[in-house]
């Protein structure tokens, strides 16, 4: 059985209280976006599960979007429809309906990601595109240098990508998704290169993972990361991303065809 916080969402984080300024900083990045856009292909009509504020719907065609979140609805921009309150375990959909779907920085927060990728599946004719971290890549990050609690967390939320792509069937393909230094969409590898960003607190509020962790963690990271950048110590190690025109890490994109 689905459970919901206390803003209707039925996922592990509580958007009514740790997502007011989540589209301030989660802006879709163009770049991102046509990479998702390209893997829907020709896909005339699709669903877009977990779909939050609606970041990157604005490139698709004709786009359904399911959100339990009464908060994250209330983000939406105006000129996007509406998204229906639902979860992903329980599509109110009939079988074949969408030609496409796609669900992004989503599945780690359902109930229960199998059941919600074969009901994804189910109403899909063609693709199914989850945009993801790979649990196996989440500690390359610089991050866990300074907030090991934070991508620890992440890690053991992100499902295996085995299991998804076993849940959804057919053929998977899985890419990695390059990173623009100037990305404009806030999650925590955005930062990449600009470490600096990190320190304010309501970016990290819009990366879900900061709300499992006690002020003690954010302190100590606030601290030495602010140290080390004023002694040039993250410079030394880690000054080369400044420049780096893109980042791959752990984001990747996983596309199931039937």
């Amino acid at each position: 059985m689905t459970t919901r916080t206390q803003d209707g969402s039925a996922g592990d984080v509580d958007y009514g209280a740790f997502g007011g300024g989540y589209s301030s900083f989660r802006r879709p990045d163009a770049r991102i976006a046509r990479f998702i856009a390209e893997t829907l292909g020709d896909s005339r009509t699709v669903l877009n599960v977990g779909a939050g504020a609606g970041s990157y719907e604005g490139v698709l065609r004709a786009v359904t979007a399911v959100e339990p979140s009464e908060s994250m609805r209330a983000q939406r921009p105006t000129q996007l429809a509406p998204a229906i309150d639902a979860v992903a375990e329980d599509l109110p959909f009939a079988d074949g309906e969408f030609d496409g779907a796609m669900t992004l920085f989503s599945v780690h927060q359902w109930s229960d990601v199998e059941a919600g990728l074969r009901e994804m599946r189910r109403v899909t004719r063609g693709p199914v595109v989850v945009l993801t971290c790979d649990p196996d890549l989440v500690r390359g990050f610089w991050l866990h240098r300074y907030a090991p609690e934070v991508l620890d967390t992440e890690a053991r939320r992100y499902p295996p990508i085995e299991q998804l792509t076993a849940a959804l069937g057919g053929t998977s393909t899985l890419q990695t998704v390059p990173i623009p230094l100037d990305c404009t969409d806030g999650f925590n590898e955005a930062y990449y290169g600009r470490p600096e960003l990190l320190l304010d607190p309501a970016a990290r509020q819009a990366c879900s993972a900061w709300s499992f962790v006690d002020d003690r963690v954010r302190e100590h990271f606030d601290a030495t990361l602010r140290h080390d950048l004023d002694s040039g110590a993250w410079d030394e190690e880690f000054g080369h991303l400044r420049s780096q025109p893109t980042y791959e890490g752990a984001l990747v994109l996983v596309r199931a065809i039937p």
